[in-house]
């Protein structure tokens, strides 16, 4: 029998080396996965704040992992796979276990199955997105456009009720607590348009690049030195913007009901050259699902 080299090389002769730059987002998701589930361990100890603090954590980490991805051209779909997984734990399971051992475990089942439904619904509102991310027959607008609260936004706002004793406030009864995280729960789960903004970049004229950047310093250092004040006020925040989202997105849908060419225009060829937002360069090419938050 003739001798056939190719059985017998080594693996990394046939499928070769996987590229540093592949490894450095997956690297980043798994560091989120293991602040989600050091947040549930955190909660089964009583340890609240810091079990907020590590979801919190897990949340900007999930912001990061997909943008380092796209910047070092390191987009896989092993890493999109992973990074559903890590936003099903984090976003999902944490959140509901964080509420259920702070106050949910009072209603018993009751409390339990809030909890449960909670992350279901995120787990459902995942499947949802990576089914549907790629279907051709969304208009053009639509990409600026979440279906439902994102996951990430979801885990965040469910936790009001937790920053808000954090800051001294009474707490509310547990029936109402539980109330709250269903309606979250069906926020996501929902089909309301949510406004995400990420499939447009900002032109920021270079004379305001410096006060940006002291823009953002200052808002993260307003979040390290009062963080429950910033995520009560940013979530109160974030609920009351829906409305807006849902009436942006009518107007999109009634123009471009009224000029179907002109969308069409802008859904192959990018926006009007007078606009100041433009679709990202390399959006088409990413391999990993757009961020949820």
């Amino acid at each position: 029998m003739p001798f056939d080299p190719k059985f017998n090389d080594p693996p990394r002769r046939r499928f070769g080396p996987i590229p540093v730059r592949m490894l450095v987002p997956n690297v980043i998701t798994l560091l989120a996965i293991c602040a989600g589930l050091t947040a549930i361990r955190l909660s089964t100890e009583g340890r609240m704040e810091l079990a907020v603090a590590a979801i919190v954590f897990a949340a900007v980490l999930d912001g990061l992992d997909g943008r380092v991805a796209r910047m070092i051209k390191g987009q896989s779909k092993f890493g999109a796979e992973l990074d559903s997984l890590a936003d099903f734990v984090n976003f999902g399971v944490a959140p509901g276990l964080i509420l259920y051992f702070w106050q949910l475990h009072e209603l018993h089942n009751v409390g339990w199955i809030a909890s449960m439904i909670f992350a279901i619904s995120g787990g459902l509102r995942l499947a949802r997105f990576n089914s549907t991310m790629d279907d051709p027959n969304k208009p053009a607008f639509a990409t600026n456009f979440f279906t439902g609260v994102p996951a990430p936004a979801g885990a965040i706002a469910v936790l009001l009720p937790v920053y808000m004793s954090f800051l001294g406030a009474p707490s509310l009864p547990a029936v109402l607590t539980a109330l709250y995280t269903l309606v979250i729960a069906g926020l996501m789960v929902s089909r309301l348009p949510v406004f995400s903004g990420k499939a447009v970049r900002m032109r920021v004229p270079p004379e305001m690049v410096l006060p940006l950047f002291v823009s953002v310093v200052f808002i993260i250092a307003l979040l390290i030195g009062y963080p429950w004040y910033m995520l009560s006020v940013g979530t109160l925040l974030y609920l009351i913007s829906l409305p807006l989202g849902v009436r942006s997105y009518r107007e999109r849908a009634r123009n471009a009901a009224a000029h179907p060419a002109h969308g069409a225009a802008a859904g192959n060829h990018g926006p009007h050259p007078t606009s100041s937002l433009s679709p990202t360069a390399d959006s088409t090419q990413d391999e990993r699902p757009p961020r949820l938050n």
